[in-house]
């Protein structure tokens, strides 16, 4: 047997260890060669049919980051499983060590034991990739909303960076792992099973600030939703979070299992002595860990069920309810307005496509608010499926909503009482006195900004614009600006011929005045493309990183393997039982598995409230989507890791 072929058992006689190793080593292997995928794909490098340039740069750009996220992630993570599997064998290096094994043979034993592993991955990862390469183009062609989907290709360029980049990472990560075991003497390697830990200590200050932490951050996060729009506070509440989550589980967890164990009945009862004393330890050991899986699981959730409720496009018409909307300010040359006008309809009609126009005026109140006639309100409303509203005399007015931000602070003043006076300036003289009725919160009529919108009787509205006309001695329609909507049930049948006639439009530009034409289904595919890049980018490195959380637990639990055999194989001298052992195991499991996994889907639920709070949609669907698929994940390897561990344990057992 040469030495080569002595590395290469070494690893599998090992492969119990280092299997987790490989598939995680695989994984990351297999997601950088998709990204890869998508990032020299013709259709997204030259750009999608109908987007915007924008979302090209920001799926070119986007691509290249996650690239760069993955692999220095993927460094990391392997330097950290390799440092775990190395601390385990670290006996048996002693043994090499003793019978004359030197020190260079050790380090060429362990880099071509990290190049079998490394080699074998970038050939399995890149082959996992192929083969899955067609369902992710037509998952991601569906997430931007391509009407084809993506068409799958060779991807060459792709092979190559993936393996290039691979291959220098294992190389490095080889050539840096004799270094990770260089730690004490001969004798600390061998014996460095036997030494003792410390017993965990916690403050009973810091675990109560860890608390206070997190429930002020919360309480942050939804007074920031709740109308103080303030960045600064969103930013200090998510770092007042992170911190107390930290705190939870180095601190609040082991002084609570501290706690229980004070409680002589509850610990001296059956196994729980072995199960909570063995628990201080676990939480003591995996505390970072945990937090990294928290954080990182709770940003994963938040991100992804963020684009999924962004994309949706129920919230699109919730915004802006109308399928075109063009607008067009006094100067503009009514033959082009009309000429544009008739464009719209002619082709609405031409595709056979059944639509409602509508129009209005607004008059601008010198307090930045804006006043439309009953009339072309109730146009609005009735084109639009809601009831129709009466104004019984000309002192009488109610209020409705340019956007869902300003509608939802139009909500919040429901519970005063109305009628109520409000003062309304109209030009420098002009003073109307109206009693505000209870506003119309169905309807959304989009403005600029957080403008309110005042629907007042066609009667006070003709009185208001004739004195207005007279004080300013000028036409009042040069200084209001006019817009007219095309209402379409089923504004995604405008798709296939929406962003020729929005081009044809625009390039129509008029000589005087200005114009804005928009189509809610080019806006909604524009938000839908941009978002879904953003979800193919952070729901893949959210994948990742909950997979390599998962495997942190894996390797965790394999480092004291020996040790667990060595402690429960004494233990079923004393009389432990099979049960007995798998009710302890399975408790201990479940913690280390799930509680970072429930801390996270916690921070998430409240990120969820609060974005309804903002958009007054529900995130419901979208959020338990992501928390099924997750948890379905962590359950599936929580079955495995448990019934291998267990049948581990069994086989030592007396």
């Amino acid at each position: 047997m040469n030495f080569r072929q002595f590395a290469i058992n070494n690893v599998v006689r090992n492969k119990r260890i280092y299997l987790a190793h490989f598939l995680s080593s695989t994984f990351s292997v297999m997601i950088f060669f998709i990204y890869a995928l998508l990032l020299f794909h013709p259709d997204l490098k030259d750009g999608l049919k109908g987007s915007s340039q924008t979302v090209t740069v920001l799926a070119n750009q986007g691509l290249m980051i996650a690239e760069v996220i993955i692999f220095i992630f993927s460094f990391l993570f392997l330097l950290y499983s390799v440092g775990s599997f190395l601390k385990t064998r670290k006996k048996e290096f002693g043994i090499f060590l003793i019978i004359g094994m030197t020190n260079k043979q050790m380090n060429r034993l362990l880099f071509m034991e990290n190049m079998c592993i490394g080699i074998a991955s970038i050939v399995a990862g890149i082959g996992l990739g192929l083969i899955f390469g067609k369902l992710v183009l037509l998952i991601c062609g569906s997430m931007l909303a391509v009407e084809n989907s993506l068409r799958f290709y060779f991807p060459l360029k792709g092979i190559l960076l993936t393996a290039g980049a691979f291959l220098l990472l294992f190389v490095v990560i080889a050539l840096s792992s004799s270094l990770l075991i260089r730690k004490g003497t001969l004798i600390d390697l061998v014996k460095s099973e036997e030494k003792p830990k410390p017993e965990p200590k916690a403050s009973r200050m810091l675990a109560l600030l860890s608390v206070v932490l997190i429930v002020g951050g919360y309480t942050g996060v939804f007074i920031f939703a709740w109308g103080l729009l303030l960045f600064p506070l969103l930013f200090g509440s998510v770092l007042s979070v992170i911190a107390g989550t930290y705190l939870l589980f180095t601190q609040l967890s082991v002084y609570v299992i501290r706690a229980l164990k004070k409680n002589e009945r509850l610990f001296l009862r059956k196994t729980n002595l072995l199960f909570l004393s063995e628990l201080t330890y676990r939480m003591k050991d995996n505390a970072v860990m945990f937090f990294m899986v928290s954080v990182i699981s709770a940003s994963a959730f938040t991100g992804i069920g963020s684009m999924l409720t962004i994309g949706d496009p129920r919230l699109s018409s919730m915004t802006n309810p109308y399928a075109f909307t063009y607008t067009n300010s006094g100067f503009t040359d009514s033959a082009v307005v009309d000429r544009h006008i008739r464009k719209i309809e002619e082709t609405l009609v031409n595709q056979e496509v059944p639509y409602v126009k509508g129009s209005y005026r607004v008059l601008y109140e010198n307090n930045n608010n804006y006043l439309i006639k009953l009339s072309e309100y109730n146009r609005l409303a009735k084109a639009l499926g809601y009831e129709e509203r009466v104004l019984d005399r000309n002192d009488l007015a109610f209020n409705t909503a340019p956007n869902i931000t300003a509608r939802n602070k139009l909500l919040d003043t429901t519970k005063e009482s109305y009628p109520y006076s409000a003062d309304l300036y109209v030009g420098e003289k002009q003073h109307v006195q109206v009693q505000m009725l209870p506003p119309a919160t169905d309807i959304v009529i989009p403005m600029e900004g957080e403008a309110g919108i005042y629907i007042v009787s066609d009667d006070l509205y003709s009185k208001i614009r004739e004195t207005y006309i007279a004080e300013i001695q000028m036409e009042v329609d040069f200084y209001s600006d006019q817009t007219t909507f095309f209402v379409v049930k089923d504004w995604m049948a405008t798709r296939s011929f929406a962003p020729e006639l929005l081009d044809s439009i625009q390039e129509d530009r008029p000589e005087k005045g200005y114009i804005n034409f928009s189509s809610l289904v080019v806006d909604w595919l524009n938000n839908k493309q941009t978002n879904g890049i953003i979800l193919i980018v952070s729901g893949l490195i959210g994948i990742v990183f909950f997979t390599f959380a998962a495997s942190f637990t894996y390797f965790r639990l394999y480092a004291d393997l020996e040790r667990d055999e060595a402690q429960y194989r004494m233990i079923g001298k004393m009389g432990l039982s099979r049960p007995e052992l798998r009710k302890i195991v399975t408790r201990q499991l479940v913690l280390m598995f799930f509680l970072p996994l429930l801390v996270a889907l916690i921070h998430s639920s409240v990120a969820f409230a609060a974005l309804y709070q903002l958009v007054q949609f529900s995130v419901l669907e979208h959020s338990l989507q992501i928390f099924m698929v997750f948890v379905s994940m962590q359950v599936v390897f929580f079955a495995l890791v448990r019934w291998r561990y267990l049948r581990h344990m069994y086989s030592k057992l007396v």
